[in-house]
């Protein structure tokens, strides 16, 4: 087995043995809580431009399948498990977890010690890193693994959209989705619900969008920081008031921006399928999945006539916000889950009740 490292910009050095495509690749390295769900954190395009540290400590043990693919494939730069499970278990299994990785191309590392990488992170903030199989020169690791973190300073959104529209369903509602990096899940839950999606681009003119004549516009989750994403603020200014919109995750911190509020970056982020959300509405709390690491200031919205009507009880961070007037809202977690808890996939039927 092959030995590879794990190299932090703090200069912290992490040996442990190559999973997947042995090589050499940089980004933010972040942590992620949940038990279960690889495949779908692998292929979920929010995670592009960075490398995974899963903190539950056996991950494969039910191997991959193809039916639950979150994408075209995985869009994570790397991924680091405390221990690769060599014999998965179920009938559904295609691959483990060190030939999927290698089918895809991506570099993983086992046999680390992810407590403590997710100690480091949780106390000094996510930071970039350096997957490598060689340490021949560590001073100018060191320095790539801090350049790597400017990772998420790129439009990282046009880098996983589409390239065209596409139709996805035959309901009696017509939805069009902003493909800013979505889950499959997300069009699935709309076309259960008897919706026609019509996935456009992230750059796709509002003009563009109002000709396909949709009853509803649903923001989709993506990577990176909503900063970068200025042409898609622009174009929800645009349609704001025209048709009812959703917003879910990046697609949350856009309308955001695009209703007048502002952005900044979480210490770690969120990320797993275990954070509590309360409806500031009803006072209920619901389990929900995550993947984030920006958040809107709450006291930038209330010009615009926008109120908070979901916080995190973690940290307090806004996790919902509407506007009735301009029949408009988001939340900044995932009501379709994937992994995770399915408690909040009622908000898709609120999302189809205002069509």
């Amino acid at each position: 087995m092959e030995k590879g490292y794990l190299v932090l910009g703090n200069g912290m050095v992490f040996e442990g043995t190559v999973i997947g495509e042995p090589g050499h690749i940089g980004g933010e390295v972040v942590f992620n809580t949940s038990m279960t769900g690889y495949q779908e954190i692998l292929t979920d395009p929010s995670y592009a431009g960075q490398i995974i540290t899963m903190t539950y400590p056996l991950i494969g043990n039910y191997g991959l399948c193809e039916g639950n693919f979150e994408s075209r494939g995985v869009y994570a730069r790397g991924l680091i498990v405390r221990e690769s499970c060599p014999t998965p278990s179920h009938y559904e299994k295609r691959w483990d977890l060190d030939s999927f990785l290698r089918e895809q191309g991506v570099m993983g590392l086992s046999g680390i010690d992810t407590r403590m990488v997710t100690r480091v992170l949780r106390n000094h903030g996510t930071m970039g890193g350096v997957l490598t199989c060689e340490l021949m020169e560590l001073p100018a690791l060191i320095e790539e693994a801090r350049q790597a973190a400017s990772v998420l300073e790129s439009d990282l959104v046009m880098q996983v959209t589409r390239s065209s529209i596409e139709r996805f369903g035959d309901g009696s509602k017509r939805v069009a989705v902003y493909d800013f990096g979505f889950k499959h899940s997300i069009v699935s839950s709309l076309v259960s619900r008897g919706c026609q999606v019509y996935a456009v681009p992230a750059d796709t003119p509002s003009a563009e969008v109002m000709e396909l004549e949709p009853d509803g516009l649903v923001l989709s989750n993506g990577p990176g920081d909503p900063r970068a994403c200025g042409y898609a603020v622009r174009e929800i200014k645009q349609l704001l008031g025209q048709l009812p919109i959703m917003g879910i995750c990046l697609g949350h911190q856009i309308l955001g921006l695009a209703l007048g509020g502002s952005t900044y970056k979480l210490t770690f982020g969120h990320r797993g399928a275990n954070h509590p959300v309360k409806d500031l509405r009803t006072n209920k709390v619901f389990i929900t999945a995550q993947n984030h690491g920006y958040a809107l200031h709450a006291d930038s919205l209330a010009e615009s006539g926008t109120r908070v009507i979901f916080s995190n009880l973690n940290d307090n961070t806004v996790e919902g916000i509407e506007n009735p007037g301009l029949r408009a809202f988001s939340v900044q977690y995932h009501p379709e889950a994937a992994p995770g808890p399915e408690d909040s996939a009622y908000l898709f039927d609120e999302f189809i009740a205002m069509l």
